[in-house]
């Protein structure tokens, strides 16, 4: 399969979901898509679109639930359900909103409040190392989101019980609400810290290229050293829109059915 190619299908499939439902954080949606689709189609990611909950699926906590709408064409196209559904996204009776439920077959948690996610995979990795099983857990935060001190927390148990099962998967796509992160609380350099804190810390330069981000996984998913391992994933925030990609603002604007339209032709003919 030509990852680039499906990633392409996917960022319009994204944006006609924010034709249908304005609501929806389009900026923050645009920038993990190659995350997901490395992970859904990159053949390392354990999971079942006819049984969700078994028991044998690596686990994924998408802790920046409302920039994952990327993920509904996606969870659709594996055989999630059907892909009429994506017709209906935020109309009376679907269970396909503007935030992502767990409602939603392929969503293990609530993605509301950011910073929790972490906590809750941590105990989830927990869990199943301790029963002596041998799935993984993803978690995928955005960078504004480790501002959060709960996710810090986290960070120190998951290094502390020596969580080698725990992946957490940072979209570094440097915005947040309402500027650049670096202009609201610069934490960075990232790496630093998390090593700091006894993390293994790989770094994707271009986090739309499908094939460093697959190698980036296979290392986290292979490496058994006793250390929870975190990729950060440097995206642009609003990729394939350029009006997006340069606002400070990305985060918080909608696009009008002209811009959309223009947008998926843009990238139609990349």
């Amino acid at each position: 399969m030509n990852l680039k190619e499906k990633s392409k299908e996917v960022r319009i499939e994204t944006l006609k979901l924010h034709q249908r439902a304005k609501e929806i954080r389009i900026a923050s949606s645009l920038s993990p898509i190659e995350i997901f689709v490395s992970l859904f189609y990159g053949g390392i990611f354990s999971f079942y679109p006819k049984d969700p909950l078994n028991d044998k699926r690596d686990r994924l906590i998408i802790s920046k639930g409302h920039g994952s709408i990327c993920l509904y064409p996606i969870l659709a196209d594996c055989g999630y359900f059907s892909k009429n559904e994506l017709l209906n996204i935020s109309k009376p009776g679907s269970f396909l909103g503007s935030i992502p439920d767990p409602v939603i077959p392929g969503y293990e948690t609530i993605n509301g409040s950011l910073g929790h996610g972490l906590g809750v995979g941590s105990g989830m990795a927990y869990a199943l190392k301790i029963s002596d099983k041998c799935q993984k857990v993803i978690v995928v935060v955005g960078n504004g989101e480790l501002q959060e001190g709960s996710n810090w927390e986290a960070i120190m148990f998951a290094a502390n019980h020596n969580l080698d099962n725990l992946i957490l998967i940072m979209d570094s796509n440097k915005k947040q609400m309402l500027d650049f992160s670096i202009n609201i609380l610069d934490i960075e350099p990232f790496k630093n810290k998390f090593e700091a804190f006894g993390w293994e810390c790989i770094e994707i330069s271009d986090g739309h290229n499908c094939d460093l981000i697959i190698d980036g996984l296979q290392e986290a998913f292979s490496n058994k050293n006793h250390k929870p391992k975190v990729i950060i994933v440097n995206t642009i925030k609003g990729k394939g829109v350029p009006s997006l990609e340069q606002s400070p603002l990305a985060h918080v604007l909608s696009l009008s059915d002209l811009e959309i339209d223009e947008a998926i032709k843009g990238i139609e003919n990349e």
